[in-house]
């Protein structure tokens, strides 16, 4: 039975011209569902202008299709694909025309499962179909696109190798005890066994990289009352998010946007104001000032520039790095002169802006930008960033190698040794998909968008 799903293109309502809507359809039946809707089969993978005409015989849309000859399409199956005009009752009815010729609707994640399951992606790969989807910055954008490409797999397959030989190496004295074998020389199996471990720690390094890319630059605004920090965060993403007045004391909880900057995905969160005599509300709220403080990777701590700066609380300033902190000198177009009177402390980096017209802001986008490719390097073809599931992993690769190295230093028991080297393997093919867990399956391609 095939697996039918649909998915709707955004309007291109800029231009004038309609949407459409693509359907697809995976499965053996393939074949002949397209000869019975639209006659002789057209050359594979060849866009065939037609109509589609339901079970009884009646037009249904003037459609471009394609059908494409299984293992050379996504899924690895026969899959046709049949793009209708958008208008949503069009595709209403070429649904409901395969429901009745026994097609059913797919399951979330159920094309990238069945790619999965076909060989024509492994897990690594498909998790990067969901990233691809979520991605909300070029960098998140460009990384799902390595590790669709093979990338992170590639990598797993040089240290499943290496780690191979050097069990192979030891099993072959468990296995062949009688044999006239070379004495056991162990210094060449913890070579290997030494690489593949700085190869897993190197990608377990990169887990970081992937948060920061897959749920963004988490990025604290902090202050005292009436500096401007509602303001700030609503000339950012320039529309009011947040209230703003002249009454100290506004923001008394924090709020959470989502803020692109340059390549760059910001999840920007302003918070209550840090008050040296505050209320028993004010203080609930600094509370969770210092927990947004403690879990942040960027802060931008606003003073007011018309007056020095007065002293932050020292749970927050023992958490605040330079490297990672940009000090917003607020209310610029207040200052006699245009020059500030609050200075930042020695070795912050610091920009003057004014949120209420918008002065700076440029400024302030570009000195976030340069924080942020500190946070986030560069791109590289070679720049891998792993997912929790997969640090996980990594983690019981990286410590079941730390065990075998130290058998291999302290001439451990063979049995023993061969059993580390086969956990680690065991865990690092679960990054690619190397396993046979249907649960572990069920759960992870469940988080996946109908159609995909």
């Amino acid at each position: 039975m095939s697996a039918a799903s649909a998915t709707i293109a955004a309007p291109a309502t800029a231009t004038g011209t309609s949407a459409i809507a693509v359907v697809r359809v995976s499965g053996p039946a393939c074949r002949p569902l397209t000869e019975a809707i639209f006659g002789p089969l057209p050359p594979p993978r060849a866009a065939t202008h037609g109509h589609y005409r339901d079970l009884a015989g009646t037009v249904v849309d003037d459609v471009v299709y394609t059908f494409f000859e299984g293992p050379a399409s996504f899924t690895g199956e026969d899959t046709l694909e049949i793009s209708t005009h958008g208008n949503p009752l069009i595709t209403h009815l070429v649904l409901q025309d395969l429901f009745k010729r026994d097609c059913r609707a797919a399951k979330p994640g159920e094309f990238t499962r069945r790619a999965f399951l076909n060989g024509r992606l492994d897990l690594s790969q498909a998790e990067a179909v969901m990233d691809l989807v979520h991605a909300r910055s070029e960098r998140a954008l460009a990384a799902a696109h390595r590790q669709l490409q093979g990338g992170l797999g590639d990598y797993l397959t040089q240290l499943t190798d290496e780690l191979l030989h050097a069990l192979a190496r030891i099993e072959a004295y468990v296995d062949f005890p009688e044999e006239d074998l070379p004495p056991e020389d162990r210094s060449r199996a913890r070579e290997m066994v030494a690489n593949v471990l700085r190869g897993t720690s190197r990608l377990l390094a990169t887990q970081r990289y992937g948060e920061l890319l897959r749920q963004g630059i988490r990025t604290v605004i902090l202050g005292e009352p009436n500096v401007g920090k509602s303001s700030l965060l609503n000339a950012l993403l320039g529309r009011e998010r947040a209230l703003v007045s002249d009454q100290p004391g506004t923001t008394r909880d924090y709020l959470e946007e989502g803020l692109i900057v340059g390549p760059h995905q910001l999840r920007l969160i302003d918070t209550a104001g840090l008050n040296p005599t505050p209320g028993e509300l004010e203080e609930l709220g600094m509370h969770k000032t210092y927990e947004r403080i403690a879990e942040a990777d960027l802060v931008l701590w606003v003073l007011d520039a018309r007056r020095p700066a007065a002293a932050l609380p020292a749970a927050v300033t023992a958490q605040l790095q330079p490297a990672a902190t940009l000090v917003i000198l607020n209310k610029i177009d207040q200052c006699e002169g245009g020059s500030a009177v609050a200075e930042p402390p020695a070795g912050f980096g610091s920009v003057a802006v004014s949120a209420l017209y918008g002065t700076g802001l440029e400024a302030l986008e570009k000195a976030i930008i340069a924080v942020a490719d500190r946070l986030q390097p560069d791109a590289r073809e070679d720049q891998i960033a792993v997912n929790a599931r997969h640090a996980d992993a990594l983690r019981r690769a990286r410590d079941d190698l730390q065990a075998a190295d130290e058998k291999l230093a302290q001439d451990g028991a063979v049995e023993l040794l061969a059993s580390d080297l086969r956990s680690a393997l065991d865990a690092l093919g679960e990054i690619a998909g190397r396993i046979d867990n249907e649960a572990m399956l069920d759960q992870l391609f469940a988080t996946f968008c109908i159609g995909k």
